[in-house]
């Protein structure tokens, strides 16, 4: 590629979300490209027919697009899209309160769906199946159930850990869809787009190799990609080439692989620690000093997909790619390093 620059020319759609690199349409969407056209097909006969959309399950990693796409689909369909999490509804007045005021044609998204507490979730299957609500009023001999009519409205379901999903609501969703992680051609175009939005001069290779060092994640991307306009603001010349984006992530103890700190916490601690493994999940939060949560959702699904960590019914083991990337010539050394510690 050309050392051809950009700096920041927003089109008349991406206007409206220039404090915000979300893109507002499926045509400026990058990657998942059959989970889009799918999902294009669906749109547009739902419009043909001037119904609501059927309900959807976006399921994958975190930061991989399943928000975007769902104020893609609100913005396509003229809904309005109304947003919560499993979490924050903590009784079925909270949900009984948000479909009550939908009108026909919104989106309600709910993130992390499956947080959504049991009892709460079987509010959700009349109001999926039937747009029908029951709702107790009153207590004891005066308790009455009531039958109130919703307008026919769509919900986006979005997880990040599907197999807890019960096997009711995940029957409810005719619309099933996993989002995958990006390749780095993909983020490269989701790069140079963010750096027009946020007016940064950034050459092709500069996006590359923020690109290929972003975990295929464009959340990770996009924020890789602030970080290394301050370096350039402040170290360079503002303008983010390939070698200035290197000597940024560098900075950021991001390496040519996209292993950051705690990645290669993580493999030296298992390889130091506990002689490679293998070693439970609790005991390898605890040595790091991370979540359990954060270590499963966030870290390990990079270093297993690259080769790097193997999950086994003992425990985590690291691989013989692992000892190459910390810099330990042998299995067998690493061991007898572990043994003389433990000894003193």
């Amino acid at each position: 590629m050309s050392e051809r620059l950009i700096s920041g020319e927003l089109s008349s759609p991406d206007a409206v979300f220039e404090t915000s690199l979300r893109p507002s349409l499926f045509s400026d969407f990058t990657g998942q490209a059959k989970t889009r056209e799918r999902l294009e097909i669906s749109l547009q006969a739902a419009k043909q027919r001037s119904e609501s959309l059927d309900h959807i399950l976006l399921s994958g990693p975190p930061g991989l697009g399943k928000t975007t796409i769902a104020h893609i689909i609100a913005k396509t369909m003229g809904g309005e899209l109304k947003c919560t999490s499993g979490p924050t509804l903590e009784k079925a007045g909270d949900l009984a309160g948000l479909l009550t005021n939908l009108e026909p044609g919104d989106i309600l998204f709910i993130d992390e769906i499956h947080r959504l507490q049991r009892t709460i979730e079987e509010y959700l299957y009349p109001a999926m199946e039937d747009f029908k609500l029951d709702i107790i009023i009153d207590q004891g001999p005066n308790a009455r159930s009531v039958r109130l009519n919703l307008p026919q409205f769509t919900l986006i379901g979005a997880t990040t850990r599907s197999g807890l999903l019960t096997a009711p609501l995940l029957s409810r969703f005719p619309i099933k869809e996993r989002l995958d992680y990006y390749t780095g051609e993909e983020l490269q175009k989701i790069v140079y787009r963010a750096g027009g939005i946020l007016n940064v001069q950034i050459t092709p290779e500069g996006a590359l190799e923020i690109a290929r060092r972003s975990r295929g994640t464009p959340r990770i991307a996009n924020n890789l990609l602030r970080r290394v306009r301050d370096y350039a603001q402040v170290k360079g010349d503002g303008i983010i080439t390939a070698e200035l984006a290197d000597k940024a992530l560098a900075m950021l103890e991001i390496d040519q692989d996209g292993l950051d700190e705690m990645d290669k916490r993580i493999l030296e601690t298992i390889i130091n620690k506990f002689a490679g493994g293998p070693v439970g999940i609790s005991s390898l939060a605890v040595a790091v000093g991370e979540e359990r949560d954060t270590l499963e959702e966030v870290y390990e699904p990079y270093l297993i997909m690259n080769g790097y960590l193997n999950r086994t019914p003992q425990g985590r083991v690291v691989t013989p790619l692992s000892y190459k990337k910390i810099g330990v010539s042998s299995i067998s050394s690493s061991r007898k390093t572990s043994i003389q510690g433990n000894l003193f």
